[in-house]
């Protein structure tokens, strides 16, 4: 959700009952354009949320993509100190030993008001690292996620009840909420996922196409009018490949909606010619070939809403289909 979980996005959904993140980016370094729009946005969402007061806690968290720390704590940490977010979310490691100075860093730094770190997991043992590393909320982020995730991992409706799981044998006196992440756009997938044992949901490809989001108009049409996400959406490294963001590590890859680029790579088209026509369409400003992240629940989107109403209607329906389920007294 990078570039479109912004602050307007971020604000509305706390606005409205959510938990609204920023995208924080993945440059640490001292001159980082990203820290420094962030510093920005974050405080455009302090006064959207009308939270004059620099020493309150700003209802809001923001994502870093870690798998480059380097810069994270001498840069990130005082703008975390300043800005005083009530969480930090943490993605996409490199390595093993990357997280546990960046989540004690985080913890030190915030303790005064409570910053609580959210790590994104993805297999089993990516969710026993986290809490070894002192993590407070696990996302645990199935395969039908859109954007960004493990290349093998399995779907929600698997992992996640192994996770819970996992956490009450191995960690039974840790303090850990569980969010379900990956293929949620309404109140049934929010039901679902507190029936596998998750306390709470995550949804991005659904606010991607919300009023607040500032994605083009013509990706908020393709994502509205893609149907059997299954089928339409893919799983793969080649969409990195082609908008040059191939520098992530091989253990992840990304899910988008299947387009012009993807046929043609499966046509046989090579890497670079592929580059050179998506370039080509972008700076005609023809956006047919660029690549639309999204999770394959989205043939369930079907309208562009506010983010108060995704937040809402979610809520509601989550009730309802709880409710339904209730035997009868």
């Amino acid at each position: 959700m990078y570039g479109f979980a912004n602050y307007e996005l971020a604000a509305a959904v706390t606005a409205a009952g959510g938990f609204g993140f920023i995208g924080g980016g993945f440059d640490f370094s001292k001159d980082s354009k990203q820290i420094s729009s962030l510093s920005s946005e974050l405080s455009q969402a302090r006064g959207l949320l009308n939270l004059p007061n620099p020493q309150s806690t700003l209802p809001i968290g923001i994502g870093f993509i870690t798998f480059r720390p380097e810069g994270f704590i001498q840069n990130v940490i005082p703008l975390v100190s300043t800005h005083r977010p009530a969480a930090v979310w943490l993605f996409a490691p490199a390595y093993r030993n990357q997280h546990p100075e960046i989540v004690l860093a985080l913890k030190s730094a915030g303790a005064s008001w409570g910053l609580k770190v959210f790590v994104q997991v993805g297999t089993v043992q990516a969710a026993r690292e986290a809490v070894e590393d002192g993590c407070d909320v696990l996302v645990v982020q199935g395969s039908d996620a859109g954007g960004h995730q493990w290349a093998q991992g399995a779907s929600l409706i698997g992992l996640l009840p192994e996770i819970v799981d996992m956490l009450g044998n191995e960690f039974r006196d840790a303090e850990v909420a569980v969010l379900a992440a990956g293929g949620i756009v309404d109140g049934r997938g929010v039901a679902a996922g507190l029936a596998l044992g998750a306390n709470g949901a995550v949804m991005g490809t659904r606010f991607l196409v919300t009023e607040e989001c500032p994605a083009p108009v013509g990706m908020k049409s393709l994502i509205i009018s893609t149907t059997d996400g299954g089928v339409s959406t893919i799983k793969s490294t080649i969409h990195d490949t082609i908008q040059g963001t191939g520098f992530w590590p091989p253990v992840y890859d990304g899910r988008a909606i299947i387009g012009h680029s993807y046929r043609d790579h499966l046509s046989g088209l090579s890497d670079d010619e592929n580059i050179a026509k998506y370039k080509e369409a972008l700076a005609a400003g023809d956006s047919t070939r660029r690549i639309v992240w999204a999770g394959s629940a989205v043939g369930s989107i079907k309208s562009i809403l506010t983010a108060r109403e995704v937040v809402t209607s979610s809520q509601t329906e989550a009730k309802a289909v709880i409710q339904k389920l209730q035997p009868e007294s």
